[in-house]
């Protein structure tokens, strides 16, 4: 397949170098001109098992060159989805499928808007990465699944194309009946920790130490999971516990939540496409969600002093 990654940070290098390894043709476009010139001059550097070694890829800062592609899968920060989507158009062509697995709930509707419903697949995965330096990243994969699917249900062949591809490269990837219960699943998960994480500053290993920080989490995971029975949509996750838990399954203490990473760089959150899509779609159902509307709040509240008044709160000057 000919394959265009729309962002390649952390995941979309993961993901972008493990099928390429395996022999998709594919190319990783991102704005970050360091990174994109290290990739091409000595190949992505993909570290296993702590052995460092260097995948062939074509990377880009543009899609000049690029000409219509198989599949794009967007992997851009949720507030940049637009943009980046309506950069990309000239590689999608009328039988290319467009496909996030970006985190949080709402991109194919942006996507939609931009390239049109019949071109998309939705889908999410629980693949990992991590940047060491510009062209240089760690993958965890192994033991990993991924899930795509059509959003109305039906079991496609491009669908089946698509996973055949990733499954070649030992992306361990299924195609789901259900791909709308699966993104609520992973937000769920989002929803238990991310905005938590970002409000207290604390790694994982704090958060799991506060009662006080367990009890948010779980009104902003019920609510977000009442919000998905009122929608109907078909949960695997029982319990806002279950989404507590499996949120730090495997992880390290000092493991730190994208939202608060997103923070610590002084950039902002993906909280409106996390607790902040739970709220929308709460109120488009007629379901209070108070819990993840103060989060949302604080997190907001957080970037805003970021951007205005610098990383210290001692910083923000007296009310005139």
């Amino acid at each position: 397949m000919k394959i265009c990654f729309v962002g390649a940070g952390a995941l979309g290098c993961a993901i972008g170098g493990t099928l390429a390894k395996a022999g998709s043709q594919v190319t990783l476009v991102d704005l970050n001109r360091a990174h994109v010139e290290a990739i091409n001059q000595r190949g992505l550097i993909m570290r296993e098992d702590g052995v460092d070694r260097p995948v062939k890829v074509t990377a880009a800062t543009d899609y000049s060159g690029v000409g219509i592609v198989d599949l794009v899968i967007v992997l851009v920060k949720s507030n940049f989805t637009k943009a980046a989507i309506e950069a990309a158009k000239s590689i999608v062509g009328p039988e290319t499928v467009v496909m996030s697995i970006q985190n949080g709930l709402g991109h194919e509707d942006v996507l939609a808007e931009v390239v049109g419903r019949e071109h998309l697949l939705a889908g999410k995965t629980y693949v990992g990465g991590v940047l060491l330096a510009p062209g240089h990243g760690i993958a965890g994969v192994a033991g990993k699944l991924t899930y795509i699917g059509e959003l109305d249900g039906s079991m496609s062949a491009r669908a089946a194309r698509v996973a055949e591809e990733f499954n070649r490269a030992g992306l361990n990837t299924v195609v789901s009946p259900n791909i709308v219960g699966t993104i609520w699943d992973k937000l769920l998960i989002n929803v238990a920790t991310g905005a938590v994480s970002a409000v207290t500053g604390l790694v994982y290993g704090g958060l799991y130490e506060v009662p006080e920080v367990e009890a948010t989490a779980l009104g902003a995971v019920a609510e977000a999971m009442a919000v998905a029975k009122a929608r109907g949509v078909a949960l695997s996750i029982r319990e806002p516990r279950d989404a507590w838990l499996m949120a730090s399954e495997g992880l390290p203490f000092e493991f730190k939540t994208s939202m608060l990473q997103s923070l610590e760089r002084g950039q902002a959150t993906e909280v409106d496409f996390i607790n902040g899509s739970v709220v929308r779609a709460g109120k488009a159902c007629a379901i209070p969600t108070p819990v993840n509307e103060t989060l949302v709040a604080c997190v907001k509240g957080i970037e805003h002093r970021l951007a205005h008044f610098g990383p210290a709160p001692t910083a923000i000057p007296a009310a005139r």
